[in-house]
């Protein structure tokens, strides 16, 4: 499991790469509430969660997303979905997430002049 972030139109992007299971929820947990304590301290409005990435998410994986969503408004910052592929859309309406959280198609662009 692995989570790069960068900034985008006014929003934080987290970009996790592999699967969320019962051998990588914690650190999925650890890494995404990281986000939204940088996306407040930088001042960004949004965290943007890139799930094109995303193999498999168990479970647990959903309720780090469902956790990071309390911590983010705890924050004042809005956590978002976007671009999943089709094992995750299968999950997210399955587990009824599209429902929980706002899911855009595709990603915001990165802002390369952001630092």
């Amino acid at each position: 499991m692995h989570v790069s972030f960068f900034p985008a139109r006014g929003a934080l992007i987290a970009q996790p790469i592999g699967r969320v299971d019962e051998s990588s929820w914690e650190e999925f947990g650890t890494m995404l509430a990281s986000g939204v304590d940088q996306a407040a301290d930088k001042g960004f409005d949004n965290l943007v969660i890139d799930l094109s990435g995303i193999d498999y998410m168990s479970s647990r994986g959903l309720r780090v997303l469902t956790t990071t969503k309390a911590r983010g408004i705890a924050s004042g910052v809005s956590i978002k979905l976007a671009a999943p592929n089709e094992v995750m859309r299968e999950i997210l309406a399955i587990s009824r997430y599209d429902r929980l959280f706002d899911i855009d198609d595709a990603v915001p662009d990165a802002d390369r002049t952001a630092s």
